[in-house]
């Protein structure tokens, strides 16, 4: 199923979004958030492909909440980004993904998140390992400590407290924020960056990356408990490591400067 995967998100990727690149018009949802006409595309291509690949229902992003909410009482799902890091699509920086995840009862049994800009794919199925591009990650170990590496934070999402702590008193080498967290996952896993923290994603923002993590041997949980796996489904804190020594220290850092969040 791998492959035909694969193949399929590339030729998606290949005839409605590349075409589109820094051509359509940016659009606002209810919720403020952006989204395109390539992005409405996708899903509808991601729709048909997915079906012949498992005849499941899909939960994209671009649908309502009504919607979404009642596919996921199926056993099994596809849930997809069709674009996830719309901003940088429309203006032109080449930091998108296309990420699909097959799910069932509420947890990632496969996974691929794609940039057809650069033409990285990442890839995953449980307890099969993770890949980019048919190589095995993590491609590098990078450093053994929270004050050697590198973090990926998102501040906008984080307690008032928590994220004046990072500004102030960042317990790691360097940060960044990409804005895209479906690539984000997968540059953890590959070993680009070191950690990773967020306040609050949605299913189709984690679905794959976090498979893709977990299969390369990362560790993940969230700021209020240690099974991510077993938060509310619809908006998750992530708090994550490339490994699991780098996880421990991280997040005993992180509810040290957040106690009011209980670890469970």
């Amino acid at each position: 199923m791998n492959l035909v995967l694969e193949q399929a998100v590339r030729g998606i990727a290949e005839e409605e979004i590349l075409p589109r690149y820094m051509k359509v018009a940016r659009l606002r949802k209810e919720d403020g958030s952006l989204f395109t006409e390539a992005d409405l595309a996708v899903q509808e291509a991601l729709k048909r492909e997915l079906r012949e690949i498992r005849p499941v229902p899909l939960i994209g992003e671009e649908m309502d909440t009504k919607t979404q909410k009642a596919l996921w009482e199926s056993e099994e799902v596809w849930c997809v980004d069709p674009i996830d890091g719309t901003s940088n699509f429309v203006n032109g920086i080449p930091y998108f993904a296309i990420s699909v995840a097959l799910m069932r009862k509420g947890r990632s049994l496969l996974g691929a998140v794609y940039n057809p800009v650069s033409q990285e794919m990442f890839t995953a199925a449980k307890g099969e390992g993770a890949f980019l591009n048919g190589e095995r990650l993590p491609l590098r170990q990078g450093p053994g400590t929270v004050r050697g590496s590198i973090a990926a934070v998102d501040f906008k999402r984080l307690e008032k407290k928590l994220a004046s702590r990072l500004v102030l008193f960042p317990p790691y080498s360097s940060q960044r924020n990409f804005g895209a967290c479906s690539l984000e996952w997968c540059y953890l896993a590959a070993g680009r960056i070191d950690l990773y923290l967020h306040g609050g994603q949605k299913l189709w923002d984690y679905a794959a990356g976090a498979l893709i993590l977990e299969e390369s041997g990362g560790k993940i949980g969230c700021i209020e408990r240690d099974d991510f796996w077993e938060s509310p489904p619809w908006t998750r804190s992530a708090i994550a490591a490339r490994n699991e020594a780098l996880f421990g220290e991280w997040r005993d850092w992180i509810r040290d400067g957040n106690c009011e969040v209980a670890a469970g």
